[in-house]
C-alpha cells in the first residue's frame, strides 16, 4: 500500500447538533465537533446532485436500495487510487467509497460497515441484493480476520457474480462484514469448498442510529462562519500586502475553475484596480468559455485573453497523444499564449493572483505563496488560498453566491483542458454523455494512432494512452487482459522529428523540451547498436531508455517520444539534437563504417553490416557528426 500523502492538516470535523461538516473543533452553534478521519491528502469537498445520484444508482444496482436518503449534506474526499476514488461522508461518518475500476471500466460502490447497516438494518434480506448469510459458528472466525469459506455459508443471494461487492450477515441478519465475492452465489449455495468472500472490513454487530435529515449547504456555511472569516481575513491581508509591495499592475488569472473564482472574488474585496487574464488552450469546455465571459461581465474588469485555436489538433499529428510524462500540450497551448498576454499588455510585467492550493499536489504543497513564475517571463505569481481545502473554496462560493462553472454539477471535480492526460478515465468516459462530439474526436484520433502503432482498441479503451510507461498496477491489468503495450516500429525512409516550440523551465528545475518521431522506436535495436551511448550512459527498462548525468536527463520512449532536461537552454537543445541523431543512426545505419575510424576509444565495430558502439564508450559524440545518416537524412 502506498504511503499516505499528507499535504496539509486533515480538517474535517462534524457537528453532532447541526449535522453538518465543520472545519474545526467547535461549530458556530457552540457545540464541540467530532473529528472525521479521512484518507490523506484530505481535499474534502461537497457532493453535487449528480454524484449523489451516482452513489444511489450504484447502491440500488449492487444492493437493492439507495445508500443516501434525501436532504442530507454529503461530503466527498478524493483518495489515492489508480483512477478516481471518492470517500463518501454522511452524518459525520464515512459510509463507503465509489471508485472507477480500470480493469472492468465501471464505477463500484464499496460499503463501509455503517454504510451496509444503513441499507440492511431491520430489512428483509430477501428483498435486497448481494448478501451472504453465514452459520453462527463461523462468525467468530470472520471477526478474527478469516475469509468467508463456502462450508460456513448458510444462505446467499443466488444472483451474486464472482468479484461482486457483498455484505456478510450473521445468522440472525445483522451486518458483520463487507468484501468481494470469490465465487458466484449459486456456487456458494452448493456448500462446497473454497473461499466464498474475501473480507475487507468486519465489526461486531450493533444497531445503527441515523440522525434526522433536512440540512442544507446554507447550514454548513453558517456553521463554518468563524473559520471562514479567519481564512478570508488572512487571504485579504495577504492580497493587500503583496499588491502594495509588488509595484506592478495587479491581475487575476481566471481559468473558469472554482479556485480562480474564489481568488477573483477575494481580490475584488481588497483591490479596486486589477485586470483578468485568460488563456484559452483551444481544448476548454464550452461551458468554461461561457463562464469566463459571464464572470468578466459581472466583475466589470478588463479581460485580456488569447486563444490557441486549433494548435493542439494541429500538433497532435506530430507529437502523438500527450501523456502524464510528456505534456507537450502545455508548451504548445498554454505557456506560450500566457507569455504573449503578459508581453502584449504589461511592458514592465505584472503581479498575478492565482488559485493554487497545497492540497492539490506535492509540488504545490512545497511551493512558496509568492514566487517569480519560471514558466512565464516578467510575472510575479501569488497564491492567496494556498492553505485552503476545496471545502473552504466551496463554502466561500456558496456564501457569496458566486457564478461557478456548471461542469462541477456534471460530475467533473476539476475544470481545465477536457482531454488532459492527468484526467481520470472516469471523467474522459463521462464525456460520452456530456460532450459526445468532443469525446468522439479524441477517440477517433486515438484509434487511428493505435492502429498506426500496432496497438489495440483495448489500449485506447482502458486509457493506457495517458502514459508512456504504465504504472505497475496498470501493467498488471494489461497483462491480465493480454493488452500489448509495445508500439510497432516502422523506420522505413527518413524519420520525421518534431520538437515543441520553445525550451521552457520545468517543475524539477532546469530547462525542458519534448519531441517526437512520426513512428515508434525499436528500443531493442537501439540497445543492441548502443548508439545512445555516444550521448550518455543509458539505462534500458520496459518501454523506455533513460540517459542521466548530473542535471542532464533524457528519456526515449518506445512510442517515439523524447524528453530532455538540462540546466541551460543551450545544453537542452544540444541533448535533444544528439539524441535525435543517434536514434536516426540506429534505425537507418547503412554499415558504411565512417564512424569506426573516428572513434578515439576504438569502441565501434561493424557487425552484420551495422555499426555497434561498445559499453566502454566515452560519450564524446564525435561519431555522431561524421555519420552520413546525420548529414543527409536529418
Amino acid at each position: 500500500m502506498a504511503k499516505p500523502l499528507y499535504l496539509g492538516e486533515l480538517l474535517l470535523h462534524w457537528c453532532p447538533s447541526c449535522n453538518v461538516p465543520v472545519l474545526g473543533k467547535e461549530c458556530s452553534c457552540g457545540e464541540m465537533t467530532k473529528h472525521v478521519t479521512v484518507t490523506p491528502p484530505g481535499d474534502i469537498r461537497p457532493a453535487f446532485n449528480y454524484e449523489i445520484d451516482l452513489i444511489n444508482r450504484l447502491s440500488e444496482e449492487q444492493f437493492g436500495l439507495p445508500l443516501i436518503s434525501a436532504e442530507r449534506v454529503v461530503v466527498l474526499n478524493k483518495s489515492p487510487y489508480d483512477d478516481r476514488m471518492e470517500e463518501i461522508i454522511v452524518d459525520g461518518e464515512i459510509v463507503g467509497s465509489i471508485r472507477f475500476e480500470l480493469e472492468y471500466l465501471r464505477w463500484i460502490l464499496l460499503l463501509r460497515i455503517n454504510g451496509a447497516r444503513r441499507i440492511f438494518a431491520n430489512r428483509d434480506k430477501s428483498a435486497l441484493k448481494s448478501w451472504v448469510a453465514i452459520d453462527e459458528g463461523a462468525e467468530k472466525f470472520i471477526l478474527s480476520g478469516s475469509s468467508v469459506l463456502a462450508p460456513g455459508i448458510a444462505d446467499a443471494d443466488p444472483d451474486i457474480a464472482e468479484m461482486d461487492e457483498v455484505v456478510v450477515l450473521t445468522h440472525d441478519g445483522k451486518v458483520l462484514a463487507t468484501g468481494r465475492a470469490r465465487m458466484t452465489g449459486a456456487k456458494m449455495l452448493e456448500k462446497g469448498k473454497g473461499v466464498g468472500v474475501k473480507v475487507r472490513l468486519k465489526a461486531i454487530p450493533e444497531d445503527i442510529t441515523i440522525p434526522p435529515a433536512g440540512q442544507t449547504w446554507d447550514d454548513a456555511v453558517e456553521a463554518n462562519s468563524r473559520y471562514m472569516d479567519d481564512f478570508v481575513g488572512r487571504s485579504h491581508k495577504f492580497i493587500s500586502n503583496v499588491a502594495s509591495s509588488a509595484n506592478r499592475p495587479a491581475t487575476v488569472s481566471y481559468s473558469g475553475g472554482k479556485d480562480s473564482l474564489a481568488v477573483l472574488h477575494l481580490v475584488s474585496e481588497c483591490l479596486e484596480d486589477y485586470e483578468l487574464l485568460f488563456a484559452d488552450t483551444g481544448i476548454e469546455f464550452p461551458e468554461t468559455l461561457d463562464n469566463v465571459a459571464q464572470v468578466a461581465q459581472i466583475y466589470g474588469k478588463p479581460l485580456h485573453s488569447i486563444s490557441s485555436g486549433d494548435a493542439f489538433w494541429d500538433s497532435i499529428e506530430n507529437f502523438g497523444p500527450p501523456s502524464v510524462e510528456v505534456r507537450w500540450c502545455c508548451k504548445v497551448c498554454k505557456l506560450g499564449p500566457i507569455t504573449q498576454i503578459i508581453d502584449d499588455n504589461y511592458d514592465d510585467g505584472c503581479l498575478t493572483f492565482i488559485g493554487q492550493r497545497k492540497y492539490e499536489s506535492g509540488a504545490r504543497a512545497k511551493s512558496e505563496s509568492v514566487w517569480k513564475n519560471p514558466w512565464v517571463g516578467n510575472q510575479v505569481a501569488a497564491a492567496p488560498i494556498q492553505n485552503w481545502t476545496a471545502m473552504h473554496v466551496w463554502l466561500y462560493i456558496f456564501k457569496n453566491k458566486l457564478p461557478y462553472n456548471p461542469m462541477y454539477e456534471e460530475g467533473y471535480d476539476r475544470i481545465g483542458c477536457w482531454l488532459c492526460p492527468s484526467c481520470s478515465l472516469a471523467d474522459l468516459i463521462r464525456l460520452k454523455t456530456t460532450h459526445p462530439e468532443m469525446e468522439k474526436r479524441l477517440t477517433d484520433y486515438l484509434l487511428s494512432y493505435a492502429e498506426k502503432m500496432g496497438l489495440s482498441e483495448e489500449w485506447v479503451e482502458h486509457g493506457f494512452w495517458r502514459w508512456q510507461t504504465l504504472p505497475p498496477q496498470l501493467r498488471e491489468i494489461a497483462k491480465k487482459k493480454g493488452i500489448n503495450l509495445h508500439p510497432k516500429s516502422d523506420a522505413s525512409g527518413t524519420l520525421e522529428f518534431h520538437v515543441t516550440s520553445g525550451y521552457r523551465p520545468c517543475k524539477q528545475g532546469g530547462i525542458s523540451a519534448e519531441g517526437a518521431f512520426d513512428s515508434a522506436i525499436d528500443l531493442e535495436k537501439l540497445e543492441i547498436t548502443g548508439m545512445l551511448e555516444a550521448v550518455e550512459k543509458v539505462l534500458y527498462m520496459e518501454g523506455v531508455a533513460s540517459l542521466l548525468q548530473d542535471e542532464d536527463r533524457v528519456q526515449v520512449f518506445a512510442s517515439g517520444t523524447v524528453t530532455a532536461r538540462s540546466d541551460t537552454d543551450k545544453k537542452a537543445r544540444t541533448l535533444m539534437k544528439n539524441v535525435e541523431n543517434s536514434i536516426r543512426r540506429s534505425m537507418l545505419c547503412s554499415g558504411c563504417g565512417v564512424c569506426v575510424g573516428k572513434c578515439p576509444q576504438k569502441q565501434i565495430k561493424l557487425k552484420k553490416g551495422v555499426a555497434i558502439i561498445g559499453k566502454k564508450c566515452s560519450h564524446c559524440g564525435l561519431c555522431i557528426d561524421v555519420c552520413p545518416v546525420v548529414k543527409f537524412n536529418s
